[in-house]
């Protein structure tokens, strides 16, 4: 007869998890689902789809996590190249939605790949810096930055300037935790002030120049470009201490809201559960991202770290852009609340980074040091 040992498939299912990192990422996910079926007006098919991404997700996430070090290390260039390759196919075959070019059919499922080099660019440009010299030179930092800009500026091309700036951002993370120069950093933070005039009179669209203007002073366009922030807006404030309760958010249940589900969610959220709802979420952020450091602090190797450091910090700029955005100190960009917005692309993409992040802190001992 059979016999089951719970104890030992447990241990056996659970010994490459992060138990503590898990369960921030679980309670996070609960608080989507839950917060999701009140902004789709109790769409119970919406909330079952998003269940099932974050199922998907998870499988990613337990896989990856159960992955040695070696072998994510000797993927970071194949991903990468895929990545690359899939971004060229969208440049041609994609199909366009709302005037960009960003999403890919392959027959049985549409992609954005560009959520793909969110974790591929970094992971290439810790490879590269791994296998270079044990002290950088500059020459290593160039080769770093041709990596990321390639990606970057085919997915600027789409247009996605939001989502090339977070890999651009995620990039620089990786340089920054190689050792780069504060001199070096300095001097570039003065090019790109200097180049701003530039950049917002050749290199933005009119559409990207005017979510700018719309931040500063969105009543200039109250019911067009402006419309989304103040109704955002609008929701936070109205929420007060505690909130108005599960459900009961005038602005989302009267459709007020734009994009309630993904990008504004977090409007939601504030009008139904208040300043209180909000310090217990930013409480759980912390959580998760205090575990990432600590995991981060403890990588053992150049490549863990450097790897590490900039999942980390990226998910932290996810969780700052998308509030900074939707209370209007930011421009709108279109990036959704991490594990709360409806969406199974970057559901996938944040949970296979915390994957990369859980098999670094429990292979230690498989890394060469």
């Amino acid at each position: 007869m059979i016999t089951l040992d719970i104890k030992k498939i447990w241990y056996y299912f659970t010994r490459y998890i992060d138990n503590f990192l898990l369960a921030g990422i679980f309670l996070l996910m609960l608080t989507g689902l839950i917060v999701l079926y009140s902004a789709t007006g109790g769409n119970l098919t919406r909330v079952i789809s998003q269940l099932i991404n974050m199922i998907v997700a998870f499988v990613v996430m337990w896989t990856v996590a159960n992955i040695p070090l070696q072998r994510i290390m000797r993927l970071a260039f194949p991903i990468y190249v895929m990545g690359i390759i899939l971004l060229v196919a969208v440049a041609l075959f994609g199909e366009v939605q709302n005037g960009a070019r960003r999403w890919l059919n392959l027959g049985f499922i549409n992609i954005q790949p560009s959520e793909l080099l969110k974790i591929a660019a970094p992971l290439m440009m810790s490879w590269y810096f791994d296998k270079a010299h044990i002290t950088l030179r500059w020459r290593d930092y160039v080769v770093a930055v041709l990596i990321l800009l390639l990606p970057v500026l085919l997915i600027a091309r789409q247009p996605d300037l939001g989502t090339a700036l977070l890999i651009l951002i995620s990039g620089f993370y990786v340089i920054f935790l190689a050792g780069l120069s504060w001199r070096i950093i300095v001097g570039l933070a003065v090019a790109v002030a200097v180049s701003l005039p530039l950049l917002w009179t050749f290199g933005m669209h009119d559409y990207q120049r005017k979510r700018v203007m719309t931040m500063l002073d969105p009543s200039q366009d109250a019911l067009g470009a402006g419309y989304h922030t103040i109704q955002s807006s609008i929701a936070i404030g109205s929420g007060g201490i505690s909130g108005k309760g599960w459900l009961k958010g005038t602005q989302s249940q009267l459709d007020f809201l734009p994009e309630p589900s993904t990008d504004f969610i977090f409007s939601v959220f504030s009008e139904e559960f208040g300043l209180i709802g909000n310090s217990l979420l930013l409480s759980l952020y912390l959580i998760v991202i205090g575990r990432c450091l600590v995991i981060t602090a403890r990588a053992p190797t150049r490549f863990t770290r450097l790897v590490a450091g900039s999942i980390t910090l990226t998910f932290f700029t996810y969780v700052f852009v998308n509030m900074g955005m939707v209370s209007g100190i930011l421009p709108v960009v279109g990036i959704p609340l991490p594990l709360i917005s409806y969406g199974g692309t970057s559901m996938v993409t944040i949970l296979l980074g915390f994957g990369i992040l859980m098999s670094i802190h429990t292979h230690p001992k498989l890394v060469k040091t």
